[in-house]
């Protein structure tokens, strides 16, 4: 039998069933709550039960359609299953028009009903997602800073909070896209230098030529074509923070001469005599581990060690997969104030994504993928082609299934769910493609849109 995973709350008055039906569900992977009565349902579902409800309609007391009708009340989207008998199908069907996920006349193979619970349970779990994804980006709307609960994160900010208001050199070290700006700005913004400038400047971004007059500042006459005096980076940020990006890219002379500065709290500025002292707060980032000889190539490790006082690590995506959705939807309510769009619900293709990618450009890319849904295109083509590919080490007819289910998943995906466009594009006849649905327990209701009624079924063709 297929295994399922989920919460179920299975409701029968039949006390041999219920055992029986049970026994059944927890083989296949559910784990189930038993109930003998519709009234003990209601003191275990809520808004925040994450399963489904599968209830028989004939029962002492309150009915199957009765519970349906207090289940709907607390949480439209929780999706019911009802058990019927061979004279209730007409009930069961006018209860299909009022939102009941699907209904399974007795007598029933358990495969059939572990099917429509897979089914169920998919939809379910994609309603909580997009609940916490709203969740998320509410937050978003309060700007929340370094968002996550992974352990490593958690430390972080507990770290930040910290040092904040100490005047200790700060050498942040992570991949590409990790955030560390974000943990530079939050140095700044939780300390005492806030009120001061927060200076930022990419060492890899500059032409060596133009670097040092950026940072240091220079006086008017000092080289050919500085007409006016500029105060560089370096005093500007005095008494707040100045941040230097990819520190690892700066020109070798430069590291001389920042060394300098960070040992005096002093700096000379091109075509000067005059030494000015600075109130000087430095946080530095690099993408490559500074303390290993072969990744520091030509940086100073004498500037090194000055700068790593307090050494930060921050973890890539990968580490922290369990924030990707936090993370998802705080950038998915960015996007959709800054597109002015409301916020876009995750149907399973991005979900899939979510759950499967790797994020090589980490925090930085999956922003740009919130950018991508919020205005309606999900993942990319690639992505996509990619998923299709069948596992390699299958048998060839498993393979050529896999394939096949997939091209149908995707046509249904593209078409919302109609029937009928899926079967238009993919040239199957109406008959041919009921058949590959039921082989490959595919329903074309967990396609369309999550708000949208169960009602959608009856107008297949």
């Amino acid at each position: 039998m297929t295994q399922g995973s989920g919460l179920v709350a299975l409701v029968d008055d039949d006390a041999d069933l219920l055992h029986a039906t049970t026994q059944l569900l927890e083989l296949a992977g559910f784990t189930v709550i038993a109930l003998d009565a519709a009234e003990a349902a209601l003191g275990v579902v809520d808004t925040d039960f994450d399963g489904v409800v599968v209830s028989d309609i004939r029962m002492p007391g309150m009915n199957g359609l009765q519970l349906f009708d207090r289940v709907k009340a607390v949480d439209p989207d929780l999706p019911v299953i009802l058990v019927t008998g061979h004279g209730d199908v007409d009930l069961a069907v006018a209860a299909l028009k009022d939102g009941v996920y699907d209904f399974i006349p007795k007598p029933y193979a358990g495969e059939r009903l572990v099917e429509a619970l897979k089914r169920a349970s998919e939809k379910r779990r994609l309603v909580m997602e997009n609940r916490r994804l709203r969740q998320a980006a509410a937050l978003a709307a309060d700007g929340m800073p370094l968002i996550g609960e992974a352990p490593a994160i958690r430390r972080l900010r507990e770290t930040l909070r910290q040092i904040a208001d100490m005047d200790v050199d700060v050498l942040v070290e992570g991949e590409t896209g990790t955030g560390k700006e974000v943990v530079a700005d939050l140095l700044h913004r939780w300390g005492r230098r806030r009120a001061k400038p927060f200076v930022a400047l990419n060492c890899g971004a500059l032409p060596e030529t133009v670097i040092e007059s950026e940072l240091f500042g220079h006086e008017a006459g000092a080289f050919t074509g500085a007409q006016r005096r500029r105060i560089g980076r370096i005093e500007h940020s005095s008494g707040g923070t100045l941040f230097l990006d990819e520190i690892e890219s700066m020109p070798p002379a430069l590291q001389v001469k920042l060394l300098r500065v960070l040992e005096t709290r002093s700096l000379t500025p091109l075509g000067s005599n005059e030494t000015r002292r600075l109130d000087l707060r430095v946080v530095a980032a690099t993408k490559v581990n500074l303390g290993r000889p072969d990744q520091r190539g030509d940086f100073r490790e004498d500037l090194y060690f000055r700068l790593n006082v307090v050494t930060l690590r921050l973890p890539p995506l990968r580490e922290r997969r369990g924030d990707i959705a936090m993370l998802f939807g705080h950038f998915l309510g960015k996007a959709a104030e800054r597109f002015g769009r409301p916020v876009a619900k995750v149907n399973a293709a991005v979900s899939h994504h979510l759950q499967a990618h790797d994020w090589p450009g980490n925090v930085r890319e999956l922003a740009h993928f919130a950018d991508r849904v919020a205005l309606g295109l999900g993942p990319d083509d690639e992505t996509r082609a990619v998923a299709r590919l069948p596992e390699p080490a299958a048998a060839l007819p498993e393979r050529v299934g896999q394939y096949e289910a997939q091209l149908i998943r995707d046509a249904l995906r593209d078409h919302g769910g109609d029937v009928r466009g899926a079967i238009d594009a993919l040239g199957v006849p109406r008959k041919t493609f009921y058949d590959k649905l039921k082989r490959y327990g595919i329903a074309a209701s967990d396609f369309r849109p999550l708000d949208a009624s169960n009602r959608a079924i009856r107008k297949e063709p």
